[in-house]
């Protein structure tokens, strides 16, 4: 249900806008277009802070992986991994979007490939019910909340890639395109593997963070177990790769619009890279990748559904006030389809927020209030 209620809703409504608006920054343009600076600068500040805690995430599920052949790795040494990989990525984002697109790609297919194998293996040795039980005893609202904002952190990110649509080939046709194939590949890796794995017998009791290859040479071997590891460290990759590249647009966006220091809106001569703001990203992103993954993705999923209600309201307010708007692509379904399409995610992150507990609750309005201070900190570079 998760990719019917909230993915392809907001896919689709960001696939409209991404036609009609074209622009660099995506989403933090098209709040300004809708609602003025003050809330365009909202989004784009609350999704830089949530970039600090999403792109965190990475580093943490690469090491998780690594373990597998690296059990014995102390804490300083986890630290220099993160950093290694943290900046080595950085590096390759200074290179454009060319190069990052590519070793994007390349990641997508060594991950999935493996995972593949797997699902077909363990298709061939279905033993029960995958939905049996429905629920584990004792489950409290804690754990609820954790388990939904981990689904719906699987299934985020649609308009993500909105930030380098002024970088991108006929980003009319393209972010359409890509959004829908990727909306079914996703789905598909996430609910094949784990259905079949159940069905094959995986005790999901067991299951915790990084329990991938353990499940997968349990269903085909130790070779099967450490070629899914592999795919999850060059997933882990790919997913930071490509995202410091979409997030490093935002605080370059609103540098541009004179809501943040000029210095960020830097391009390097040779690249074309808004290389400052790229460097300043992973600055913060390395301070962050000390936290576990549990502890990340929760507040991760408050302060995503935070900016994504906004963003659904700009679509919903430049359908009534720009009717007239050229839109290569509109959401099917006329006026009660646009609604639909706002009102159904809307939703979800309204439950993921209520649900999210009181520490990531109390953290994400901390993290949600920086932004009308930093608003009005920065009113000398608007000047």
């Amino acid at each position: 249900m998760t990719p019917l209620v909230w993915s392809a809703p907001v896919s689709l409504a960001m696939s409209e806008l991404a036609g009609a608006i074209p622009d660099e920054g995506g989403y933090v343009t098209w709040v300004r277009r809708a609602f003025g600076p003050f809330w365009s600068f909202q989004v784009g500040w609350w999704s830089w802070i949530n970039s600090f805690v999403d792109m965190a995430v990475y580093p943490a599920l690469f090491v998780e992986y690594v373990r597998l052949w690296w059990p014995e790795m102390t804490s300083l040494e986890r630290w220099g991994l993160t950093l290694a990989f943290i900046w080595g990525l950085t590096v390759l984002n200074m290179l454009g979007v060319k190069p990052v697109g590519r070793g994007a790609v390349l990641c997508a297919v060594v991950a999935l490939l493996p995972v593949a194998a797997m699902t077909v293996i363990a298709a061939s040795r279905v033993k029960t019910a995958p939905w049996v039980p429905w629920a584990a005893r004792g489950q409290g609202w804690t754990s609820v909340g954790v388990g939904l904002a981990v689904i719906m952190w699987n299934y985020s990110g649609w308009d993500t890639p909105a930030t380098v649509l002024g970088e991108t080939r006929a980003p009319e046709r393209s972010f359409r395109a890509a959004s829908f194939l990727a909306l079914w590949v996703i789905t598909a890796s996430y609910v094949l593997p784990v259905v079949f794995a159940l069905a094959a017998g995986s005790d999901w009791t067991t299951w915790t963070t990084g329990s991938l290859p353990k499940i997968a040479a349990a269903i085909g071997g130790q070779t099967l177990g450490h070629l899914v590891a592999l795919g999850a460290v060059v997933s882990s990759t790919g997913l930071f790769l490509a995202l410091l590249l979409t997030n490093s647009r935002l605080p370059f966006i609103l540098a541009q619009h004179g809501q943040l220091p000029r210095r960020l809106a830097a391009v390097h001569t040779r690249f074309g890279t808004p290389w400052l703001a790229v460097v300043l990203s992973s600055v913060v992103y390395s301070a962050f990748a000390v936290l576990t993954f549990e502890e990340l993705v929760v507040l991760d999923i408050w302060l995503y559904s935070l900016a994504l209600l906004v963003e659904l309201g700009a679509f919903l307010w430049l359908r009534r006030r720009e009717p007239d708007l050229p839109r290569p692509y509109r959401v099917p379904g006329g006026r009660a389809g646009a609604v639909a399409a706002a009102v159904l995610p809307t939703l979800c992150a309204l439950v993921a927020m209520a649900t999210a507990g009181v520490a990531s609750t109390l953290a994400g309005a901390a993290a949600a209030l920086t932004g009308p201070v930093a608003y009005r900190a920065f009113a000398r570079s608007r000047r």
